[in-house]
Parts: structure tokens; sequence; C-alpha cells
């Protein structure tokens, strides 16, 4: 087997404390705080809460998270010929910032609201470096940056990347601001990270990008090595740790695993250390229970650059870099007086040789994320490379306006058509309304399908999760902005705020069927669903157990006209679907990703398409009709990559626009992947959408998606 071994190559950070390497590494030195009071926009009390803001003098035409994530991407390959291979990039707030103001205004051009979507983040950057391959967005609150990187490496080891560009993005937003706050979990002296008398954390803004490169040998220009990555989710709470830090051990172990060394290598621990009662405490018992022989050395950064949310893992992965380089132990900012029950001895500032850091990153839904970063001839990977395989189907299940699955089923076999905006009764009528109380229209939605897929999967209990939304839950940023605005913001809704961020619904499924392994959100948008499937055959390459993959998105009245350009007010709809899974090829129902690359400027995408489905004769072989799914706002471009994918393909071939018969929504994909699994186990595809029935001569279905990317799904027996 090949081994393959992840090195950065390069770096780029932005952060309140400073910017590029010279400097930040200056700011460690003299211990300096980047906590300061907020001035990005007024808010109602007198004095501002301290926040990690940046001064920022360049002029770009995007939201602020835009701003920071290309600064931190051009540092990263300043000294690179081509363009990555690939990103991955975390964020939570998107275009957040500008949006919000928007909204304000009540300013309903969708126009404006261009760079709204998570997803755009990574995008941009792909437009402004010319990477064309695939460019993929995660958004797991806190954990984001760090579950970015274990992407990155997962996509070197599998061969469809030989350098990837990957890290985390935030920018200072009012929901965030006061998100934060309405919780408590905001200390307005400043974050004091495993101090006795600590009382919150100091919300942040900041990027960071490191640029991997896959080699068996460190490359002249590598400065440090991944070694792995691990992650877990509690299970346990929408927005506190596991009280014992199962979930966060769980993590540090499996990363610890994955990179192949034992705790004893480890010569210093990047904490999360938000400087929460709750998180210092479940982190200090993790590490307690990981480390029991000897304690390496500790400290978090956050009491000097505050908390930076999808950002601060890529932070302190680039700083956990620069300490592999200095050999230099970052003070642990802010702490006065150690928590003495957290049985941790927090770093002053010093030198000391340093081959072996973990870094930990933490977020709500009980997202846990660990990396271990290595000199790079400290401890030769041994990671070899692992081959993509398709995913054996158990199940599946859909949820759409026509109804459940069965209704599903049969509107598509008596109209051709299961688009509409699903109702509410269809959404929750299989669960328990005495635990929906809080839960609104998307979250009700997941849990439906997770619950069904369990259902009808014999019970098969999922141990990892994998969602994919277009814009999360609509419901609920639209409730916390419009109750913070009629209250001259005054009085956000901490029940909304945690409801708002993407993986939430994610977070609930977890809790639901006790799901603690991966749980990682793909926000893309109409491609969401296509990233999730595709997360899923990356990061549960060795595990045997089961995985769940859901793809959904729900339609609002006011955001959903402004946010999906695809969208039709006349006609709304909305929905989702999910499939139970595991690993093995064998008798019975397959789905895999072969192809998810960005179309912008990419030339011979088609091709290189055509290239990874195994060309014309394999496409003969295995599938007996191709679904197309083209958003309506990219009808001209995608009918012309339909056209040419058609020429390419130069034999008699059913095609069916699957957005005809499931409506306009992001993760329409989910609901036409689950009808093309029916449609190939019974062996027929109906009449949808003014096609003929036909038969699929015991063939898949091929479901390519066009439009500002081109992807894949194949599901064949």
């Amino acid at each position: 087997m090949t081994k393959i071994r992840v090195f950065v190559t390069g770096t780029g950070i932005i952060s309140p404390i400073g910017r590029g390497f010279t400097e930040t590494l200056n700011a460690i030195k003299q211990k300096k705080i980047g906590i300061r009071p907020l001035t990005l926009f007024p808010v109602p009390f007198d004095i501002p809460l301290p926040v990690g803001e940046i001064l920022l003098t360049e002029s770009y035409n995007t939201p602020r998270t835009h701003k920071l994530a290309l600064i931190a991407a051009k540092e990263a390959v300043r000294n690179t010929e081509f363009p990555p291979d690939a990103i991955v990039l975390g964020t939570t707030t998107g275009g957040m910032d500008l949006s919000e103001k928007l909204i304000k205004e009540k300013n309903c051009n969708p126009d404006l609201y261009e760079y709204h979507s998570t997803g755009t983040v990574a995008e941009y950057i792909a437009r402004e470096l010319k990477c064309t391959g695939p460019v993929l967005t995660v958004s797991t609150a806190c954990s984001s940056g760090t579950l970015a990187i274990k992407l990155a490496i997962e996509l070197l080891r599998s061969g469809m990347a030989k350098t990837v560009l990957t890290g985390g993005a935030d920018a200072l937003c009012r929901l965030t601001y006061h998100g934060f706050n309405s919780l408590q979990l905001i200390d307005p002296d400043g974050a004091k990270p495993l101090d006795k008398d600590r009382k919150g954390m100091s919300i942040a803004e900041g990027a960071a990008m490191l640029l991997l490169t896959a080699d068996a040998e460190p490359p002249d220009n590598a400065v440090a090595e991944i070694l792995g990555a691990g992650l877990t989710c509690d299970a346990y709470h929408p927005a506190s740790p596991h009280p014992e830090g199962l979930g966060a051990s769980g993590a540090i172990k499996s990363a610890l695993k994955d990179a192949g060394i034992s705790n004893d290598d480890i010569d210093y621990v990047n904490l999360h250390g938000t400087g929460t009662n709750d998180n210092d405490s479940s982190e200090a018992k993790a590490l307690n229970s990981v480390f029991t022989d000897k304690m390496p050395e500790v400290s978090s950064i956050k009491g000097a650059c505050g908390h930076s949310l999808a950002a601060a893992g890529a932070i302190e992965a680039v700083i956990s870099s620069f300490v592999i380089q200095e050999d230099i132990i970052p003070e642990n900012v802010g702490l006065k007086n150690p928590d003495p029950e957290l049985k941790l001895s927090p770093s002053l500032l010093k030198k000391s040789k340093i081959n072996t850091v973990l870094s930990n990153s933490f977020g709500f839904g009980g997202n846990n994320a660990s990396v271990v970063i290595s000199e790079p001839e400290a401890h030769p990977g041994n990671a070899v490379f692992k081959k993509r395989k398709p995913l054996r189907v158990l199940c599946f299940t859909c949820i759409t306006g026509a109804g459940n699955a069965e209704e599903t089923y049969a509107s598509l076999k008596s109209t051709g058509k299961c688009c509409g905006k699903v109702e509410i009764d269809h959404i929750s009528k299989i669960l328990p309304k005495n635990k929906l109380r809080r839960l609104k229209r998307l979250p009700k939605m997941v849990l439906s399908l997770a619950v069904n897929a369990q259902q009808n999967g014999n019970d098969v209990k999922p141990r990892s999760i994998y969602f994919g939304t277009g814009f999360g839950a609509l419901s609920e940023t639209y409730d916390f902005l419009d109750k913070l605005y009629e209250s001259n913001e005054q009085f956000p809704s901490p029940t909304d705020f945690v409801g708002s961020v993407h993986n939430a619904p994610a977070g609930q499924a977890s809790i639901w069927l006790g799901a603690t392994g991966a749980n990682i959100t793909s926000t893309a948008g109409d491609y969401s669903f296509e990233q999730s499937l595709l997360c899923a055959s990356l990061t549960s390459a060795e595990e045997n157990d089961p995985m769940m993959v859901i793809g959904a998105d729900e339609y609002h009245n006011v955001l959903t006209k402004i946010l999906d350009r695809s969208s039709e007010p006349d006609s709304p709809s909305d929905g989702g679907g999910a499939f139970l899974l595991t690993h093995g090829e064998k008798s019975g129902l397959n789905i895999f990703v072969p192809f998810f690359e960005y179309a912008v400027d990419n030339k011979n995408i088609i091709s290189s398409l055509m290239n990874r489905l195994g060309g014309v004769d394999r496409i003969k072989e295995l599938f007996g009709a191709v679904f197309a799914g083209i958003p309506a706002y990219k009808r001209t471009a995608g009918k012309i990559q339909l056209s040419e994918l058609r020429s390419e393909i130069s034999y008699s071939i059913p095609y069916i626009e699957y957005r005809k018969f499931t409506g306009e929504f992001a993760s329409a994909s989910a609901v036409a992947s689950v009808v093309a699994a029916n449609c190939v186990n019974y062996g027929m595809v109906p009449s949808l959408s003014g096609n003929k029935e036909f038969d699929l001569n015991n063939k898949g279905i091929l479901i390519i998606g066009f439009g500002d990317f081109i992807t894949a799904i194949e599901i064949y027996k």
C-alpha cells in the first residue's frame, strides 16, 4: 500500500493579535491581548462587551468573513506556483454581517444577498485562487476549522487531491455577539480560561489557512506534519458539552489513533479553553482521563485573541505549527488563579522543545474535533492511501410536499410530481410531541427523516450522522433577528440562537439516535447533499458501523425568497431525504459520489467527469437513466453543461430533470436520490414530469448536478 503523509507547506493567519507569522509570533512572545470593546456596529448599551475585533484596511466588495478568509488564503499560498487542488473551509457566519443589516432595513433584493450562504466563502476563495477541484464547506459551530483539516487530510489520503487549502474563517456580527451574550457566556472583563473566577468567553473574529501537501517524505518547504485527527459527537445537549468530557476524550483518543502515536508522545496541548465554566471543566476531565500518567504542557490562547468560532481551530492549528517551529509555548493569558478542580497546570510563556502538539476544538451540537501536528521528522506518519468505495444502502426515506415516503411515491406514480411545501403535520406525526416543543421546521424535518430511516432499517443505530443543508435553520435565524430588532437589540432569544447554527438539526438527530461518532454538517448550496455523501465516504473509511446521511432544507416565507435565487415564490417547495448506509459493496443497493468539482472557469470539467465515471462503456453498462439537477438560477449554464454531457455520452439514454418533479430547493438532490434508489429497487422509472414510464433493465441511475458545481451520484445494484 502507498504511504501518504500530510505536510503543512504554507500558512496564513489573521487574528485580533496579529497578521502573518512574524506579527503573530511577536504577539505571543509579548503576551499581547487583542480584546477590546466592540466598534464594528452600535449596541444599545453604555459600554460594548469586549471582543476580539480586527482592524481591516483592505477594501473588498464582499462581507467581512470573505475578506478575512481571502487574506489568510493568499498568505498561505504566497510561495506556490499553482492553485490548490481542493479547498476545504469551516465557517458559521458566512455573509451574515451584511445580511443582517439588509434584513434590518427590510431590503428584499436577492442580488444583495449573493454572499449570504456559508458556502460562498470557500467559493469566493476558489474563484480568486483559480481552484477548480472539490470546494467543500463544513459548518459545525466552533469545531468547524479543525473538522475542515480532518476532511482535507482524508481528501489527500484518498488521492482526490495532492494539495489542499484548508482552514476556517468567521467575522463578528450581531447574530453571534448578541447570541452568545443571551446565553450568558460572555465575560464582561475578558476571557480567563482555566481561572477559578472565569465567567465566560470573549467572542472574536479571524481566519487561518494551511496549505497541505501529500508526499511520502517531507518536501523542502514543510514546516510541520499533520499526523491525524479525530471526530466525535457528545449526543448529549444542543449547547452544553458532556459534563464528564466523554465526547472530547473520544475525539482525542481517535486523533492519537489516527496519528499512530501514544499519549506519551504529546508535548503540548493547545486547549479549546474558551473560559466558560462548563467547557473548561469538560475539557479538563477529558484530558485527565486520557493523560493518566503524565500531563503534557497545556494552555489556551483564547484569553489573548478571543474565541473566533469556526476560525478558532484553524488559528490554533497554525499557531501550533509556529510552536513547533519556534519551540515556544504560549502563555495562558488572562489566568491569575488556576482552578484547582480542573487538575491542570496551565503554562507560562517559555521556550521548550516541542515535537508534537494536540489541538482541540469543541462546539455546539456536541461536535468534537482534535488534530495532532508534529515536527516533520518527529513521527513519520503511518497513513496509507485509502481508496474510497461505494456505500451500501440499508434503507432510505424522504419527506416532500406530497407527504412521507409512501405518499411521495404514490404521488409520483399518479401525477409525476412531489413538489410543494411540506405540511407541518407530515413532518412531526411520527415524533413524540412532548419532545418537540422548542423545535421549529428544519430540525423537526431532520428528526422525522432520521427516525423514519432508523425504523425502516430495523432500528439499526447509526454511529455517525452527515447532514447537508443549503441554508440551515431559516425559521430560527429569522425569528432571532426579528426579535432582536423589535427589542432595539436588547432581548435576543437564546433558544433561537442555539437553533440557528447550521449543525443544530444534526446535533438534535445525534441526541435522538445516540450517535456518538462523526457528526458533520455540509453546506454548499444546491450541492450540500452530494457533499455530505462525499464526507461520509471520506471520514468513515475504516468504520464498519452504520451511518446516516441526510439532506434537507426548509421554505421560509421571507428568507427563502431573498436567499435562494432558484426558489419559486408562487410554487414553494422544500423537504429532504435520508439514507442509512454502511460499508461494503455487496449484493443490494450501492451509492457513491465519484465526482465533485467547481465548475467556474473549469473548461474541461465535462471531460473530467466522463473520465471519473469510467467512460461511455461503463455508463452504458451500469446506468439506465440520468437524473439531471439544474437549479433554476443556473438554468442557462446548466443546460449548456447538460448538452455537453449528452454529446460525450453519445448514445440514447433517458434524461430526467429532477427539479421538475421535486420542486426548487437547495436539497432537492436528496429527494431525487431517494426517488432514484426506489426506482432502481423496483427496476422501473414512473412517468416523471412528462416523461413516459420505462424499464431500467436491471441498471442503476446516475444523478448529475449542474451549475456552479458538477457533481455525480451513482446508485446501482
